[in-house]
């Protein structure tokens, strides 16, 4: 509860940010930001197609020598501050371009993955119906190509296509989340566009009414317009309270997916070819350990799963009590968020062998990952249980909550940055409108995502926006903290917080193991980096040259800002400027006096109190300072002076 031996009066709360009401609050927000939609539509899908349970070794060996330490790095550095992504940086001022990176990557990420959102939140309404919509090939939308699952009387052509394992068939689910040609919105509403392509066949559908080209953004897709609506109209009734709010949403949104999760894994296995599924899915292909794509996708996995270098893990531990004991939250975070990857895999290949099993041909052949999975593959699936909507219902259910953990912590890291930087107490009372304003500002940008060619400005920021600038930033800090700060300083800082130093093997990871791993994943990136394409579409240059730029976006903050202050700090020759710019400024320690000890003990100048939260309640030092003055019996026991206010 972060109580202090020996240290009865001190309250260890922050009286002008606030706390976490509990410790289990910030336990259920990081597992809720943490785990996310990857860890159901991603890691399944490299988990089969890189050796099955033989990808499980290298995945713990990453988990263990670079997820569980830079997981508890950031915590530990959130925490000790008290300050989000950009007030952290008073450790070492000149990197705090560090920290306006991670903005930037926050704001990327969450422009689009509530354009996700609103698309499960659109299913999700869809599902409430006696039939799926996707269940059948005979809506106005569908192909002469179509073969469903479900359908009985099947033409030759399509019948043929279903199990043609040389031409891949055309689902209802597929074409009811894609588009073939051009078409009207919801409820066939086609108006009278001119087709995308002189040839365009005439066909309706619900979803994405998916355009021909990038460039070509169309109409906004009124259906996923008000759904995305919804999704940030949630999302900041949740903070609108910050953490005092979200704290208590979470108790829901972090563990109700696992409640859908094994219901869903409990009416997977009982299906007939469930254990085909999970045997594909699980049988270990030894000689691919010795692959080194097979590593280089396991420390990407741990490394985009747990959520490092986004600014979110450093703005959650910041509204932690000061002693609490981070080194093992972050142990039972990352261990739950990876264990929750493997639990998933077995929900989503029980079902998906079960549909194999159905048509007749191999896992393979549903198998997908990302948007193609939760949208296409497994709701197609879902479609050859007994009462389909239900389940349906329930996985989507499933999504939008696993997505809400994430977007909550991706809003309140740009709130909270932003109402530290400014730090006084006129924002910080209105730090409501603030969560408004963001809130806005995110629907309207991702209004483009709604279009006919969202789809393909969606990947092409997942890829691209969020990819090896995690990774620089990532190491950039690591570099910082351990070697421009000081490791014996950064370990004594956590001696202080914790009351024990991290443990040998954490330290030796800092230093060398992690930094060296976050290298690795770079170089990896870079050897597989293949431009993107969308099922046959393939991206232009100039789309491509923009998804770059939104890369180096993020990460042109670090030395932009290092030059800036450079050029901005005191000294006669560069490498004077260079040390007072590195140097930790005043202000950098705990956020609260009454943990300012040691070589953090305040010299009570007005420059230094002036960015310190002082209590009612007086450090010791000044209390016998103070005795001469008419003392105030204080709620705790304690007496301190009538103007301890100054």
């Amino acid at each position: 509860n972060g109580a202090v031996p020996g240290e009865r009066g001190k309250q260890d709360k922050s009286v002008k940010r606030g706390n976490w009401g509990n410790q289990i609050e910030f336990v259920l927000t990081s597992v809720g930001y943490a785990v996310g939609l990857g860890n159901v539509w991603r890691f399944p899908y490299l988990c089969y197609r890189n050796g099955g349970g033989a990808f499980m070794f290298p995945y713990f060996i990453m988990l263990v020598f670079c997820g569980i330490p830079l997981f508890f790095m950031e915590l530990s550095f959130g925490q000790f501050a008290s300050q989000g992504c950009l007030g952290v940086w008073r450790v070492s001022p000149m990197f705090k371009g560090v920290g306006y990176g991670m903005m930037v990557v926050s704001t990327y990420i969450g422009i689009y993955y509530n354009v996700v959102i609103c698309i499960a939140f659109y299913y999700f309404f869809v599902s409430m119906t006696r039939v799926l919509p996707w269940a059948y090939c005979s809506n106005p939308w569908n192909t002469p190509d179509c073969a469903g699952v479900l359908d009985g009387n099947l033409s030759s052509h399509a019948a043929t296509n279903l199990l043609n394992t040389t031409q891949k068939r055309t689902s209802p689910s597929e074409e009811y989340w894609r588009y073939w040609g051009w078409g009207g919105g919801a409820g066939g509403s086609g108006g009278g566009r001119a087709p995308l392509t002189p040839a365009a066949p005439l066909h309706r559908n619900y979803v994405l009414d998916l355009s021909d080209d990038i460039g070509n953004l169309g109409e906004v897709r009124l259906p996923l317009l008000g759904c995305l609506s919804i999704s940030w109209l949630v999302v900041f009734l949740c903070l609108i309270k910050g953490v005092k709010s979200s704290g208590k949403v979470v108790y829901f949104t972090a563990t109700f997916p696992y409640v859908v999760l094994t219901i869903l894994f409990v009416r997977g296995i009982t299906l007939e070819g469930a254990l085909t599924g999970i045997m594909y899915y699980l049988t270990p292909q030894w000689d691919k350990i010795l692959d080194a794509k097979v590593w280089g996708d396991a420390a990407s996995q741990i490394f985009y799963s747990l959520g490092c270098a986004w600014g979110g893990l450093i703005t959650m531990a910041s509204y932690n009590k000061f002693h609490n004991n981070c080194y093992r939250d972050s142990i039972i975070i990352s261990i739950t968020n990876c264990a929750t990857s493997v639990y998933a895999g077995f929900v989503i290949f029980s079902i998906l062998g079960f549909m194999a099993n159905h048509l007749g041909v191999d896992v393979s052949k549903v198998a997908d990952h990302g948007p193609g999975l939760a949208f296409v593959a497994y709701p197609e699936a879902l479609t050859l249980l007994p009462i389909s909507p239900l389940w349906s219902i329930l996985f989507f259910f499933m999504l939008i909550l696993l997505g809400l953990g994430t977007q909550f912590c991706l809003l309140e890291t740009l709130v909270t940055a932003i109402v530290d930087e400014v730090g006084n107490e006129w924002i910080i009372r209105r730090k409501t409108f603030v969560t408004l304003g963001v809130a806005v500002a995110g629907f309207l940008l991702g209004v483009p995502l709604t279009t006919q060619a969202g789809i393909y400005w969606l990947l092409l920021m997942d890829n691209y926006a969020a990819s090896f600038s995690l990774v620089i930033i990532s190491c950039i800090m690591c570099v910082a903290i351990m070697y421009i700060y000081g490791h014996r300083n950064y370990f004594k800082d956590i001696e202080m917080m914790l009351g024990f130093p991290p443990p040998l093997f954490f330290q030796i990871c800092w230093r060398f193991i992690s930094p060296a791993i976050i290298f690795f994943i770079l170089i990896f990136t870079v050897i597989q980096y293949r431009p993107i394409s969308y099922n046959d579409y393939v991206y232009p240059t100039w789309a491509i040259s923009i998804g770059f730029l939104m890369a180096l976006s993020s990460v042109i903050c670090i030395p932009i800002y290092a030059i800036y202050k450079v050029c901005r700090s005191e000294g006669d020759t560069l490498l004077e400027r260079l040390k007072n710019a590195t140097k930790a400024s005043k202000d950098w320690g705990p956020a609260l006096a009454e943990h300012r000890s040691g070589r953090y003990a305040p010299a009570f100048s007005p420059s230094t109190e002036s960015h310190l939260e002082v209590q009612p309640l007086q450090p010791e030092k000044g209390q016998s300072e103070a005795a001469a003055a008419s003392p105030v019996q204080g709620s705790n026991g304690s007496a301190h002076s009538q103007d301890s206010r100054l």
